[in-house]
Order: structure tokens, then sequence, then C-alpha cells
């Protein structure tokens, strides 16, 4: 969105129908009132970037709506009886049409589709301009049909799943089912190695443990690193390592 508003924040104006205006216009000054970073100064460009713009900002948006698309599908995915890892309360959910235990996401359903609609939009707006000589024409007036609304559909997207995720309730539980046991796996491994074991060796003895039924593995991580699995808060941080320093004293 940055480098979308870097690009399109320039003043058009007074560019006239395509090739600029006879009359002395003071574009600056429409510049300076509109708060504009800069004009654009070539009035050819500003004209040839009829579409251009509505295409650049099109796909931002999309890049947006496909991370809350991709999110949307999680929660969906997530809720099902299979997984069960979250859950909405009955007010962000609707019953089924026939099961009277069920309870849909239908926010997030919902999110997910209009964010794939807006995904389409940048593919409208390139059909509709893209076999148009220079100069300005009407079909232009089209685009704006796909383009305006998009702004609106993408922030109530935003805002929903922003409430949404505000009542979110993750099921903290979840490690106490015996089939989630392997995901521990590496953190074992890591052990050995950090024991002086080489990671090959560490990988194999792991391996044949679990084929044996021998793995067994504590399930608590208490990583503080860069980019760990398992990152603490900023203040389970901080008691981890007061823990780590009184068990050291």
């Amino acid at each position: 969105f940055l480098s979308t508003y870097k690009i399109t924040n320039q003043n058009p104006l007074g560019s006239a129908a395509g090739y600029g205006s006879s009359f002395p216009l003071n574009r600056q000054l429409t510049t300076n009132l509109l708060g504009f970073a800069k004009m654009n100064y070539n009035v050819v460009y500003a004209q040839m970037g009829r579409g251009k713009v509505e295409k650049i900002v099109s796909f931002a948006l999309a890049n947006l709506a496909s991370t809350l698309s991709k999110l949307a599908f999680d929660v969906c995915l997530f809720m099902s009886q299979n997984f069960s890892f979250v859950s909405l309360p009955a007010e962000f959910t609707t019953g089924s049409s026939i099961m009277p235990h069920k309870k849909n996401p239908d926010v997030f359903e919902l999110i997910r589709a209009k964010c794939n609609k807006l995904q389409g939009i940048p593919n409208q707006i390139s059909i509709m301009v893209n076999n148009l000589p220079s100069g300005y024409f009407r079909d232009l007036q089209i685009v704006k049909e796909v383009f305006l609304p998009s702004f609106k559909d993408l922030n109530d997207c935003i805002n929903i799943a922003a409430l949404a995720l505000e009542n979110l309730s993750v099921k903290d539980n979840i490690l106490e089912d015996s089939k989630y046991d392997y995901l521990f796996s590496v953190e074992k491994v890591n052990e050995l190695v950090l024991k002086g074991m080489p990671f090959r060796d560490a990988y194999k003895t792991v391996g044949e443990q679990i084929e044996t039924g021998k793995f067994q593995t504590n399930k608590v991580v208490a990583h503080t690193h860069e980019g760990s699995i398992g990152n603490l808060c900023l203040d389970k941080i901080a008691d981890y390592k007061n823990q780590k320093i009184e068990s050291f004293n």
C-alpha cells in the first residue's frame, strides 16, 4: 500500500483531455491545495495513467484481500469438528439448515467470498482498458463501477474480521490429544543436538524411538529466540528468564 500510494500520489489536474492545456494554469497551486506529494508534470503520462492507476491500486487491494481470504479459510477449517481448534460465539455463527448441532462460521465464509471477488477486480479493470487507444474514452467510466466500491467492501471485511478475531476462542487443551505427541519430535532431536549429538544421528535416534513406541517428550516449550516456534509474549519471557536466573542461583 505504501508503494502504491507513492506511485499514485501525483496531481494529474491540468492535463486536460490528454495532451495538456494552452490556458496558463497554476498546476502547482492545485497540487498544494489538494495535498498531493508532487505534480504529474508529464501531461501525456497523466492521461495515459487512466486505468493504470486503478489497476495499481486494485492490485494492492487484492493483495490484502488475498491475506484475509486465507485467514478466513483457516478459521473455517479449524472450526470444523475434525479440528475444533477454535470457536466463535453464537452471534458470529448461524445454524445449519437441517443439522441442529452445527455452527457455521458465516462471517468468515462471507469474508472469504468477498475477498475472492476483490481479487478479480484487477483483471476486470485490465480487460476494460487493455484495448483502448491513447486519450480519454467513456469506457473508463465503467471502471469506476467496479473500482470505487472495492474500498468499502475491503474495509468492511477488515472491520468484521477484526471484531470476529477479538471474540475468537482458541482451544487450550489441544495438545492433550495423543495424536499430537509427535509434534514434539523435533524438540527431542534439538535436545540431543544441543547435548553434542550430530543432527543426522539425533534424527535417526528419535525416528527409531517413534517406530518402537519408546518416544517420550515434554510438551512444554519455552523458546524466546527470534523466529522460533512457540514464541512467548514479552511478560512471559521476562518471567521465564527470571525463573532461569532463580534456578541458576
